[in-house]
């Protein structure tokens, strides 16, 4: 396995400050017994206690254990371990330590072992015919519900809308959960929320009604509607599709290139999404969620491919896909597939937008673009046009990492501005 670089390392970390106590420990005197494998990488370090904390990674999952009680996923520990190998502190060692070895073989006898259902019988047919007869009667009527409250918050008008206290806006997405319509609900609070906090707050609360609007009509006409749309439709009012249905249902081997990653928390749920791009161009992205307390899953590191089968959900590409067994890296890849340009780029939102108007988020592998600043803001440009960055985008990190020179990058183009998560260099790619 290829040393990785000290960017990777940051790039799996689960936050700034995680990553600054890792730098901290990054240094030979608290580690005892470390070594490195093809696949492994290992050592104790010293806390507090009598006891070395006992770290070990798999550099091809990849994946981290460690014994201290920390709940972030990778712990500092594990950080400040691989910083000492991307280093070349860590040399090969011959002899795995016993922890290591013993973790390292509990994976992959769980790999290898076939997954159980919680019971051996089989799901009542009538019964569940049942369930989902009761659950479209509450969701046909939680729409038609929403609608009247649309007509009514346009018929007084979008200024007399945003007047309205917070309690106007919730009161109408809890009608929606409990009509088992929560992606709804989530669009309508987080509206409520908008309204007072954009500057461009009407052009804003106009398209969302519209979308709410497109919604809750291809809604009601879904019974025309083909598979792809309607998995997409599904996805818009929130009725979620098990892990399990999808598994062995649409199956694409690889290997598959990670484009890049990204996290974002709205302080009730997290969520990771990574791009990943097949050889003959189709991109996918990989979803993760987790909730308060709970651990996301590692991060694949920008530029890695990997040998894994994918499980493609329902919908129009680019499509939502799970990982059906931990992948196996190998050579990094250090080309950009499917490199395009800006105007292509908005050429293909068009094209998205008029499939589903719902849809806000799209994959952009941009060719050569450079950062230009305009007034107050920055922009991403080249010879066919130019969009905005993202707020909270890493202009300084990316300024620093491109020279101001132009720049294969890839990122996520969201409500007209860019978002970047990976530049592409010549010999490497590092994940912003």
């Amino acid at each position: 396995m290829t040393r990785w670089s000290a960017s990777q390392v940051t790039e799996v970390a689960p936050d700034a400050s995680s990553m600054a106590a890792a730098r901290k420990l990054a240094v030979p005197g608290p580690w005892r017994e470390t070594g490195c494998s093809d696949v492994l990488v290992w050592g104790q370090c010293q806390g507090s206690g009598k006891t070395p904390y006992q770290v070990s990674v798999d550099l091809v999952g990849p994946a981290y254990r460690c014994s201290c009680p920390s709940r972030k996923f990778p712990c500092k520990h594990a950080l400040a371990l691989l910083v000492l190998w991307s280093e070349g502190v860590i040399d090969e060692s011959g002899r795995i330590a016993a922890f290591a070895d013993e973790w390292a073989t509990q994976r992959a006898e769980r790999a290898a072992t076939p997954a159980r259902g919680a019971t051996g019988r089989a799901p009542d047919p009538a019964a569940r015919a049942k369930r989902l007869e009761q659950r479209l009667a509450r969701m046909d009527a939680g729409v038609e519900d929403f609608r009247l409250w649309l007509a009514d918050l346009v018929r007084g008008g979008l200024a007399a809308a945003r007047t309205q206290p917070y309690s106007y806006w919730d009161t109408a997405a809890a009608r929606l959960v409990d009509a088992q319509l929560p992606a709804l609900a989530e669009r309508v609070r987080e509206a409520g929320s908008q309204v007072h906090a954009r500057r461009e707050w009407a052009a804003y609360l106009l398209s969302e009604v519209g979308r709410w609007w497109t919604i809750s009509s291809v809604w009601q006409a879904r019974e025309r509607l083909d598979d792809v749309d309607l998995a997409e439709v599904r996805v818009a009012v929130g009725w979620a599709q098990s892990s399990e249905e999808v598994r062995d249902d649409d199956v694409r081997p690889g290997p598959w290139t990670v484009l890049g990653a990204v996290r974002t928390d709205d302080g009730k749920l997290q969520q990771q999404r990574t791009w990943l791009a097949h050889d003959d161009g189709e991109v996918v992205a990989v979803l993760d969620f987790a909730g308060y307390g709970q651990a996301l899953a590692v991060p694949q590191l920008s530029g890695a491919r990997l040998d894994v089968d994918v499980a493609r959900y329902p919908g129009a590409a680019p499509r939502r896909a799970l990982f059906r067994d931990p992948p196996t890296g190998a050579e990094p890849v250090t080309a950009l597939p499917g490199r395009t340009s800006l105007a292509e780029v908005h050429a293909e939102a068009a094209r998205l937008l008029g499939r589903t108007p719902w849809r806000e988020r799209l994959p952009a592998p941009l060719a050569d673009v450079r950062l230009v600043p305009d007034g107050s803001q920055w922009r991403v440009s080249d010879a066919t046009g130019s969009l905005p960055l993202a707020d909270g985008s890493p202009v300084w990190t990316l300024l620093a990492v491109s020279g101001g020179e132009p720049v294969d990058v890839f990122g996520e183009v969201e409500a007209g501005t860019f978002r970047p998560l990976a530049v592409w260099l010549d010999d490497q790619v590092v994940g912003l």
